[in-house]
């Protein structure tokens, strides 16, 4: 499971408005190769579920994963900060081993 915290989904519903986004768009959640630590976040709208995608909800929110990424990310909260050391979305990881300082990139 992912889950969301109440100040990410506050964040993420705000953007939907911004971007002109409808309610058929759900947040997709990934990992690629790269950043410093080897493995990096993604994070988007999309309102295509695709067949291999494991799809969770929390508060509502509807969060897309597809099978590769899900092994890195099970268990992981989205969060959102917007305070003085540092403002966007945070990923609270127990899978990963070490995370690089921007926390944008991390390693199992």
């Amino acid at each position: 499971m992912i889950s969301v915290t109440d100040k990410a989904k506050e964040r993420l519903v705000s953007l939907l408005v911004e971007e002109g986004k409808t309610q058929d768009h759900n947040i997709r959640v990934s990992v690629k190769g790269g950043g410093c630590s080897g493995l990096m976040y993604d994070l988007g709208f999309d309102a295509e579920i695709k067949p291999a995608d494991q799809v969770f909800e929390d508060k509502g929110i509807k969060i897309l994963v597809d099978k590769k990424s899900l092994l890195y990310l099970l268990g992981t909260t989205l969060d959102f900060s917007d305070g003085l050391n540092g403002k966007g979305f945070q990923f609270i990881n127990p899978n990963a081993s070490r995370t690089c300082g921007c926390g944008e990139s991390f390693s199992v």
